[in-house]
């Protein structure tokens, strides 16, 4: 189901082009060097997602990802900054890959130890105020969740 939500929210994006602001697809050798610093390895919609549109905006959702080689000094939607920065930060879990930000203290992430059918990552909610993450399911992967959030926008 979860590629069958990215197709559909890719198709979606493609068409209200006026809604959308990506940075623009990312080449291979940028993912892999993200995999390498975040210790986790891409795969399905959320790698088609990097490889199409990088990181970016619909609407006012914004969708982090993969930015530029700069990992260290980098800004949101960056979502390998992110990720270091909260590692260190707030001990967010090494199998976590934060994608999206509610403004509140709650973060969505792919969760690499949870993955669904198809291989890929679900999504969760936590709270980062918590001294213990407690996450709670949003999505069964990232085409689901990037679905929702696009047609919440049309």
């Amino acid at each position: 189901m979860s590629e069958k939500d990215y197709k559909k929210a890719k198709k979606l994006i493609l068409k209200n082009e006026d809604e959308a602001d990506f940075e623009g697809g990312q080449p291979d050798e940028l993912i892999r060097k993200a995999e390498k610093l975040l210790n986790l390895k891409f795969s399905g919609s959320y790698l088609d997602f990097l490889q199409t549109f990088g990181a970016g905006s619909f609407g006012s959702e914004e969708i982090f990802g993969v930015l530029g080689e700069d990992f260290e000094n980098s800004s949101i939607p960056d979502a390998v900054w992110y990720t270091l920065s909260l590692r260190k930060q707030v001990n967010l879990p090494e199998s976590y890959l934060v994608i999206y930000e509610l403004g509140d203290g709650e973060v969505y992430c792919l969760d690499f130890q949870d993955l669904n059918e198809f291989n890929e990552p679900k999504v969760v909610s936590i709270e980062l105020g918590e001294n213990e993450f407690e996450p709670e399911w949003i999505a069964d992967g990232f085409g689901e969740f990037l679905l929702e959030l696009v047609k919440e926008e049309l």
